[in-house]
């Protein structure tokens, strides 16, 4: 007796049936997603179903999970992709979609890791159908687009713009400038002669010397420390911010990131979630006080004395992004700044408010950090942040001491 088959996958009719068309179909659902799918995959993974048959749904989902994904951090969207799509790919892009774009009702559970993706995913042909240009119309919209996202504020953006600074961001390389460190590395063109090293070589040939071992010191960026801002004032920089932070902590080694409002949270481990959408997921978890009040001593004392030690190390530079709008009236400010000032290499504060021509350091918060900083830049557009990969990709000038008058 033949088992029936489970429901959800597609009958084959005749030789290979449909299931070729829908595997390259389901495979353009995850690169569209982001999942790295390639044409090979797709056809090893339809000899295997040959090989394996349509009896068993579980059967099919674990053969092209192992054969479609490649990273861990990709297995919670391949399973839901699978599932939206296998179910009937012509009912699901129409009820599937809504249910992921149109938000859930407050009682339910939050939509998981990656569901907004998808349902973009699934509705992205048919969007493309609907809104279709001409090629010329597009690309003169697109170099016009792109000039005016440079300069507009952040604040100022639609959700759309906002999109695309979140893209363009992403596509930004930090280069910082490369620091000699205590360690040596072995290097037969080498500017030092390696003593020890020669003498361990010589007693290999009976005590002859024969050649001189050479070495080089070891250079590498120092550690990137963020303390972030994220209180009323500066929510919306700091969400488009975090996207940078995210495509800087998962391209270079030694990057710490932390958040502050009315207290301090370290979420270097969740920037480290190379999936985006997951990693801001994780952040909004870890975080309780987004949008809230703002402790700037308060959260600078804190950070110097249990994290001081442990990231300030070998040069680090630090990034202050905050407007300095203290709610405690910049008590217990000035000393912090200055611990902080002492224990890093380079301190550069980020102010939003700097983008008006008539700023003027009024506030006791500004005026108790603006003396311990290293260099003060607006943070507001992409101009600006372009600026500052900039600036950070220089060696760091003669120290500079802030008058505030």
């Amino acid at each position: 007796m033949i088992p029936p088959r489970e429901p959800g996958i597609p009958q084959a009719s005749g030789p290979g049936g449909q299931i070729g068309a829908n595997l390259v179909h389901f495979a353009g659902l995850l690169r569209r997603t982001g999942l790295p799918v390639g044409t090979d995959s797709v056809i090893v993974a339809s000899r295997a179903l040959d090989q394996l048959g349509l009896r068993s749904r579980t059967q099919v989902h674990a053969a092209l999970r192992a054969l479609m994904v490649q990273r861990h951090e990709h297995e919670e969207l391949f399973d839901q992709a699978f599932d939206l799509f296998w179910r009937d790919p012509a009912a699901a892009q129409q009820a599937g979609i809504m249910a992921l774009l149109e938000g859930r009702p407050p009682e339910q559970q939050p939509p998981a890791p990656g569901s907004r993706r998808l349902g973009e995913a699934m509705a992205a042909p048919r969007r493309q159908q609907e809104h279709e240009r001409p090629p010329e119309q597009d690309a003169t919209l697109t170099v016009s687009d792109r000039e005016q996202l440079q300069s507009m504020d952040f604040e100022q953006m639609s959700a759309a713009q906002i999109d695309n600074a979140r893209a363009a961001i992403r596509r930004l390389a930090l280069p910082l400038d490369r620091r000699p460190t205590r360690r040596f590395r072995p290097d037969p063109s080498g500017p030092r002669i390696d003593l020890a090293a020669t003498l361990r070589a010589s007693l290999r040939r009976g005590g002859e010397i024969v050649a001189l071992s050479r070495r080089r010191r070891v250079v590498r960026p120092p550690p990137l420390v963020v303390i972030c801002d994220i209180s009323g004032s500066m929510a919306r920089y700091a969400q488009v911010l975090l996207h940078f932070l995210h495509a800087v902590a998962n391209s270079r080694p030694r990057v710490h990131v932390f958040l502050f409002g009315t207290r301090l949270s370290n979420i270097t481990r969740q920037l480290r979630h190379r999936d985006a959408e997951v990693a801001f997921q994780m952040v909004a978890a870890a975080v309780p006080d987004w949008s809230g009040g703002t402790r700037i001593g308060e959260v600078i004392a804190e950070f110097n004395t249990r994290w001081g030690k442990r990231v300030l190390g070998q040069g680090a530079v630090v990034l202050l992004m905050t407007d300095g709008l203290d709610r405690d009236g910049g008590a217990g400010l000035a000393e912090a700044m200055d611990r902080l000032h002492r224990s890093s290499r380079r301190l550069i504060w980020l102010n939003p408010l700097l983008r008006w021509s008539g700023f003027q350091p009024r506030s006791q918060g500004i005026r108790a950090m603006l003396p311990h900083v290293d260099e003060f830049r607006t943070i507001h557009n992409l101009d600006s942040l372009r600026a500052l990969v900039e600036l950070l990709s220089r060696p760091a000038p003669a120290a500079r001491r802030w008058s505030v008058p």
